[in-house]
């Protein structure tokens, strides 16, 4: 556990000990006791997952409310796409990975591109069975990565072919796209609630 998830822990079992005790002071039967702190419990425990896990849990919901919306949060303009901020305050595309869907988290604080090793597989990105892992420092702690190779990656009309990547259980459900595929591009721009990304004239990047 991390300092914060201890802190939490320690705040949730004040609190369900002064629950507890508002209970037994209270003139009820035992059973209804039990049955109460049963449920705070449950309360208590699925705040700390909630709190713990959020990250997760944020990008689980973008895919899912993104999806049954229907909302069309990146458009195409000529060769430029221009993608719509969600409410979760971040930026995310669709892209294609090896011709198979996958959705991204557009981050420009991740040097490299990420994948969890699920859809990595699923998409056939070729990843190293190498015994020296990347170490990669995370907001949940230390990951241990492997080093992989995407064959394409398109984005509406942009493609990077041979792009690096790093892939790991510990990711989640969570994919990046970092700053080794927004450096491919001739730029990259955030206008209000917008985030522009404008492709290199000429072929795609190798």
């Amino acid at each position: 556990m991390t300092e914060d998830q201890n802190i939490n822990l320690v705040f949730a079992i004040g609190a369900l000990v002064l629950v507890a005790s508002a209970l037994f002071s209270r003139r009820i039967g035992f059973g209804e006791i039990v049955r109460n702190i049963l449920i705070w419990v449950a309360i208590f425990a699925a705040f700390i997952v909630m709190f713990s896990y959020q990250r997760e849990i944020m990008a689980v919901w973008n895919r899912v409310s993104g999806e049954m919306s229907g909302a069309n949060q990146q458009t195409v303009v000529g060769d430029t796409i221009r993608i719509q901020q969600s409410a979760d305050g971040h930026f995310w595309v669709d892209a294609n990975v090896n011709a198979q869907p996958v959705r991204f988290l557009i981050d420009s604080g991740a040097t490299t591109t990420a994948m969890n090793l699920r859809t990595a597989q699923m998409s056939g990105v070729d990843v190293s069975d190498s015994p020296f892992p990347v170490i990669l420092s995370t907001a949940n702690g230390s990951v241990q990565a492997q080093r992989g190779s995407i064959d394409s990656l398109q984005i509406g009309p942009m493609e990077v072919r041979n792009l690096p990547v790093v892939v790991a259980p510990e990711f989640g459900d969570s994919n990046v796209i970092g700053m080794n595929f927004l450096s491919s591009l001739r730029s990259w721009r955030v206008e209000g609630t917008e985030m522009v990304l404008e492709p290199r004239g000429g072929d795609p990047a190798e």
